[in-house]
């Protein structure tokens, strides 16, 4: 079955240009041209994920990721301008799962999206009728994640999450009292190496640290430590 993908962007040459090769790669796409448009698409629409330009007419490509998570965790995927660190940070933020930045390949593009669906189906292959034992439940303290049914809890209450957050915070808690590197949560969490000056870890765990209570001291769950990674604590 064709995974369809929702590609928001209002430079119509190059959205039909990425379309084509997408398509050639076994993608379904859809595509619209302004952020109204593209929210109600996402919302609306059977779409394994959404690509999202930044700058879009109308509501931006940021207000439009704001919208689209108010009621959905659909994986998405933002375009970003080369060097645009402002509207990297505020995307991831808001619950992007990556981003690609602007001028980009087609392969590069088709390569990040099969990163990300590669996670998000990982559970529900493994929650398939026929399929071999899910696997148990990862439990640190009040936190209990369900990597098959890509659920987590905290102290029995839901926890929303996105894909990538998920994955990232998986790590963390399968390492718990252990200190995870930035390389290897870019290359699990992510699906891609870790680049030089890319923030994206660091603003997803700050993501992740606001939706979990903090231990008895006030202190973080998920510890920076200097120059090596993060870690999970255990209380």
């Amino acid at each position: 079955m064709e995974t369809r993908v929702l590609l928001v962007d209002d430079d119509a040459e190059l959205a039909e240009m990425l379309r084509e090769y997408l398509l050639r790669d076994g993608f379904a796409v859809d595509l619209a041209h302004d952020g109204e448009s593209g929210v109600t698409a996402a919302l609306d629409g059977d779409y394994a994920i959404v690509v999202l330009d930044a700058m879009l007419p109308g509501i931006d490509g940021i207000e439009a990721l704001r919208r689209i998570r108010a009621s959905s965790m659909l994986p998405v995927l933002m375009l970003t301008g080369r060097g645009d660190d402002a509207d990297r940070i505020a995307g991831l933020e808001l619950g992007a799962d990556d981003y690609v930045p602007k001028p980009c390949t087609p392969r590069e593009l088709a390569a990040r999206l099969r990163a990300i669906l590669r996670r998000t189906r990982r559970g529900r292959a493994e929650d398939a009728p026929g399929h071999a034992a899910a696997p148990a439940p990862v439990a640190v303290g009040p936190l209990v994640l369900w990597p098959a049914q890509r659920r987590a809890e905290w102290d029995a209450r839901a926890l929303a999450l996105t894909s990538t957050e998920f994955d990232l915070l998986e790590l963390l808690a399968r390492s718990a009292g252990r200190v995870v590197s930035k390389a290897e949560l870019s290359a699990q969490g992510l699906g891609r190496p870790l680049t030089r000056f890319d923030r994206s870890i660091d603003v997803h765990m700050s993501s992740i640290r606001q939706k979990l209570a903090p231990l008895a001291d006030g202190r973080s769950r998920i510890q920076t430590v200097f120059r090596k990674g993060y870690q999970y604590v255990r209380e």
